[in-house]
């Protein structure tokens, strides 16, 4: 079985709780739920498969806990691990730069060698004008957006994981 953990980066729990439903979902233990700047080597080394999520700050930026992160990845060997991308946004207030902070770590790691996994989420049913996360169509992960539309979290966070579970 292979061994999954899950990395948020939050400064104001909202990344932290969808983490924790994500983890829930997956059958993963809170012991494999963390902080990404608790992120260094020998987590990476630990699993095979990395559920990483992202909240996205002013125009488009990756959550700060996430710069230091992004560099251990990029140092790491990814070329075995599997990684799935999810992130939180607010499509009403930020429609132009809606969930970015998936975009950005999707291309920060789409050369490191790793399998990308529930990276086809379709678009339909957001409302958004513009996102670098979105990547031949469709998101690179699964976009969350607890400002206006928390009453559709769950079923996206239940398809999501479905489709994760299916392929790990």
């Amino acid at each position: 079985m292979k061994k999954i953990g899950v990395f948020y980066g939050s400064s104001t729990g909202t990344c932290e709780e969808l983490a924790q439903q994500i983890a829930d979902k997956m059958g993963v233990s809170k012991s494999d739920v963390y902080s990404a700047d608790k992120l260094n080597a020998d987590l990476v080394k630990e699993y095979d498969v990395l559920v990483l999520g992202t909240s996205t700050w002013g125009d488009g930026e990756l959550q700060d806990d996430w710069y230091d992160g992004v560099k251990v990845l990029k140092s790491a060997d990814l070329s075995s691990k599997s990684v799935a991308l999810f992130g939180c946004g607010d499509s009403d207030s930020y429609g132009d730069t809606f969930c970015d902070g998936i975009g950005v770590l999707y291309e920060e790691l789409k050369d490191s060698g790793c399998t990308f996994l529930g990276n086809k989420v379709g678009t339909d049913g957001y409302s958004f004008s513009s996102s670098i996360a979105v990547v031949d169509g469709a998101f690179a992960g699964l976009a969350l957006d607890e400002v206006n539309e928390s009453d559709k979290t769950a079923g996206r966070i239940d398809a999501w994981t479905a489709e994760l579970k299916s392929k790990i």
